[in-house]
C-alpha cells in the first residue's frame, strides 16, 4: 500500500546532504540586487553548494548586502551597470566555461533566458529548454515535479515531448537508485476530447512512450490532477493506471496552468519548492523573484546534483545542439 504522508523536512535535508557531498560549482549570480536573491546566494555558498560570482551594479549589491546584514567580502564581484548587461556577461562566462551554473537574481526571467538562448553563446542543446519545479508536500507520499511552469507558454506536441523527456532525464540523472519515472500528462478531464487539445496531446504522448519516442518513462494521460495524485480518486472514476495516484512528474498543458498550480501549492498548501531550467549545457537556477532564500538554496542543491549528473554522462540533454 502507498504511504500517503511523508516528512518534507527530512526529504529536504537528505537532498541537501547529498548535494553537499558533491563538488562545489562556480556559479554566476545574475543581478542579485534584492535581499532574498543575495541571501540565497550567500547561504548557498555557506552550505558549500556554490562558489558565487556576483554580477550586477556593485554599489547596489553592496548596499543590499549592508541592509540585509550579509557578508559578501569573500565573493568575486563583477560590476556591470544594469540587469541586461549582467545577463549578457553571465551567459558569456558560461559559454567560455568560466562558470558551471547560472543563478537568477532580481531580474525578469526573459532577460536572462534571451541571453541563454542566443545561438552564439552555445548554451543550447538539441532539446527545447524547459523549466521544472521540484515540489515536496506533506500530503503527498514522495517528491514530485511540475513542468513547464516558467519557459514555454503554449507548447505544441513536440515541444511537450522535449519538456517531458527533459524532466525524465533529470530525475533519472539525480536519483541515487535506478528509477523509471511515472509521468501524468494533465488536462481537465481524463478522456480524449477533440475540442480540448491538451487531451489529444496527452493521448499522443502516451502512445509515443509506448513506441519509444519518449524513453525511460511510464507515461499516461490525459489525467486530471486528482487522478494523478490520488489513487482513491482514480478508482472512483474507474481509471486503471500505474501512474494514477503515484505520479513523479506532472506534465502541464501550458505555462499558465503550471505556474498557477505550483504557486497555489506553495502559498496555500505550504509545499517546499525549488526550480531549475533543463535542456541547457549547464544548470540554471531559476526561481520566482518572490521566492525566499530557502527556495534558492534548494534550487542550488538540485543544480549541484544536475551538474554532477552531466559531468558523469547521466543526462540525456548534455549534447550541444
Amino acid at each position: 500500500m502507498v504511504k500517503m504522508h511523508f516528512d518534507t523536512v527530512k526529504v529536504a535535508a537528505g537532498l541537501m546532504a547529498r548535494a553537499r557531498a558533491k563538488k562545489t560549482i562556480r556559479t554566476a549570480v545574475v543581478h542579485p540586487c534584492s535581499p532574498d536573491a543575495l541571501q540565497g546566494a550567500v547561504e548557498s555558498a555557506e552550505l558549500g553548494l556554490i562558489d558565487p560570482v556576483l554580477i550586477g551594479p556593485e554599489a547596489k549589491i553592496r548596499e543590499t548586502a549592508e541592509k540585509a546584514g550579509l557578508d559578501i567580502r569573500a565573493f568575486d564581484r563583477i560590476d556591470v551597470p544594469y540587469s541586461h548587461a549582467a545577463a549578457q556577461l553571465s551567459a558569456e562566462l558560461a559559454r567560455d566555461g568560466k562558470v558551471q551554473a547560472l543563478m537568477k537574481g532580481s531580474l525578469h526571467t526573459d532577460e536572462l533566458m534571451i541571453e541563454v538562448l542566443k545561438k552564439e553563446n552555445g548554451l543550447r542543446t538539441e532539446r527545447r529548454i524547459s523549466h521544472v519545479f521540484a515540489m515536496a508536500d506533506d500530503s503527498y507520499h514522495k517528491p514530485f515535479y511540475i513542468t513547464d511552469a516558467a519557459i514555454n507558454i503554449a507548447p505544441d506536441l513536440m515541444t511537450k515531448r522535449d519538456i517531458l523527456q527533459n524532466a525524465v532525464d533529470f530525475l533519472i540523472g539525480i536519483s541515487e537508485e535506478p528509477v523509471v519515472p511515472k509521468v501524468a500528462v494533465l488536462s481537465a478531464v481524463e478522456t480524449v476530447n477533440p475540442a480540448m487539445q491538451s487531451t489529444v496531446d496527452a493521448a499522443c504522448l502516451s502512445k509515443m512512450a509506448d513506441r519509444g519516442q519518449i524513453q525511460r518513462a511510464m507515461v499516461d494521460g490525459p489525467l486530471a490532477f486528482d487522478n494523478a495524485m490520488s489513487l482513491a480518486a482514480a478508482r472512483t472514476k474507474g481509471i486503471a493506471s500505474p501512474v494514477a495516484g503515484d505520479a513523479d512528474i506532472l506534465l502541464m498543458p501550458d505555462l499558465e496552468s503550471g505556474n498557477m498550480l505550483a504557486k497555489q501549492l506553495i502559498l496555500l498548501s505550504g509545499a517546499v519548492s525549488a526550480g531549475l531550467v533543463l535542456g541547457a549545457r549547464l544548470p540554471i537556477i531559476l526561481t520566482s523573484r518572490a521566492d525566499g532564500a530557502a527556495s534558492r538554496t534548494g534550487s542550488a542543491a538540485l543544480a549541484v546534483l544536475m551538474a554532477d549528473a552531466q559531468a558523469n554522462g547521466r543526462l540525456g540533454f548534455a549534447r550541444q545542439g
